[in-house]
């Protein structure tokens, strides 16, 4: 179990540190991280760290695209999880 929080853990730094870094990257006007790499995280498990990046530093809030692939990620990550708790496979 620790090895799945460590997991989860270093994956939502991460996903906060590239959420930072991409909009460094924007207000220097240099290339930018593709969001497929963005969302990647996202969807193996740095939703929250990449969630509160997007808050924090306002980021990506803005691009209708780019939040409907996050939520829907969300939402599905909700099911799964929903499904196994249910199922009492947690």
């Amino acid at each position: 179990m620790t090895i799945l929080f460590e997991y989860f853990l270093l994956l939502n730094v991460f996903g906060f540190v590239v959420i930072a870094y991409d909009k460094y990257l924007a207000k220097k006007h240099k290339r930018r991280i593709p969001e497929k790499i963005l969302l990647g995280c996202v969807l193996f498990g740095g939703t929250i760290g990449s969630g509160l990046g997007m808050l924090i530093f306002s980021h990506k809030t803005a691009k209708r695209s780019y939040l409907l692939k996050f939520w829907l990620i969300v939402i599905v990550q909700v099911i799964i999880l929903y499904a196994l708790f249910k199922n009492k496979l947690v």
